[in-house]
């Protein structure tokens, strides 16, 4: 017979954490009084993840929302992306950080950028304040957008990510392909939308908020470049052919997902970033 998860279950376990309880004193209790583990702790996080939402809504954070996540679940090695395995590199929970190894291969990179070189232009960034693309001092890169299908590579990656993370295809903004040279960086930002921004309901019409980032590298500066998560002093390196991924499921700095990308000292820098919407983007 199948356990239930009742209303009084998830009080208790409410309770219990509130009173300082471990998560695995409390485990341990609902196995000792003949839980299943695998209720229990299913019990546990879906109870815990729904009271922290109900107190951050309280303290006036925007709701949360379901994002991306790949199958990292079972601590597995590797991942199934369809046409390849890609390694887990690192996991961190708070922010939501994936590193992956593999994600490209020397061939993709260099296709990439091929393809990227004769579009590249000063980079924009969103202009939240109207809903449009502006210069922004703090990103100081080359760039170009390549359109979602553009291509049979950038299908081919696309079809990629979208397993990878199990999100739809149709979710994804385009790829965006970034140089950076020596001085050049992209100061630390959030990725979501501002919601108190003038210009934030207009972009969100295309697609809702972003929720996910997979930030790709194209290639490897002799010195700096990497990208950096300030808020939990972590520095990802950019491999050439590893990617980061990172998820924040509500629109709010409690997200920890403040990031950039560090000046680069020597070499240079080349980057794709795929962004990922709540829905389909048009």
């Amino acid at each position: 017979m199948t356990q239930q998860i009742t209303p009084e279950l998830r009080k208790w376990i409410v309770e219990q954490a509130q009173a300082g309880h471990s998560a695995e004193s409390v485990l341990q209790s609902m196995k000792d009084s003949g839980w299943e583990e695998e209720v229990a702790i299913d019990a546990m996080e879906t109870t815990l993840r729904g009271h922290l939402d109900e107190q951050a809504v309280a303290q006036g954070q925007p709701p949360a929302v379901p994002v991306p996540e790949p199958d990292v679940g079972d601590s597995s090695l590797y991942l199934d992306a369809g046409d390849r395995q890609v390694a887990v590199l690192s996991v961190m929970a708070l922010p939501r950080v994936i590193v992956l190894g593999g994600l490209l291969s020397d061939e993709e990179c260099d296709a990439l950028i091929a393809a990227a070189k004769p579009r590249m232009q000063r980079s924009l960034t969103v202009a939240t304040k109207t809903g449009g693309e502006e210069v922004n001092d703090d990103r100081t890169s080359q760039g170009m957008f390549f359109q979602r299908g553009e291509n049979d590579l950038v299908k081919k990656i696309e079809a990629r990510i979208a397993r990878l993370v199990r999100w739809p295809v149709e979710n994804g903004e385009g790829i965006q392909v970034l140089q950076y040279v020596p001085g050049t960086e992209y100061k630390p930002h959030y990725d979501y939308f501002a919601p108190d921004e003038p210009g934030t309901p207009t972009i969100l019409k295309r697609g809702g908020q972003r929720v996910g980032t997979v930030v790709m590298y194209l290639s490897e500066p002799e010195k700096g470049g990497g990208t950096t998560f300030p808020a939990v002093h972590l520095e990802v390196a950019p491999k050439r052919g590893n990617a980061v991924f990172f998820s924040y499921d509500r629109a709010d700095p409690s997200t920890k997902t403040l990031h950039g990308g560090a000046p680069v000292i020597a070499g240079e820098k080349w980057i794709a970033t795929k962004w990922l919407r709540e829905r389909e983007f048009r």
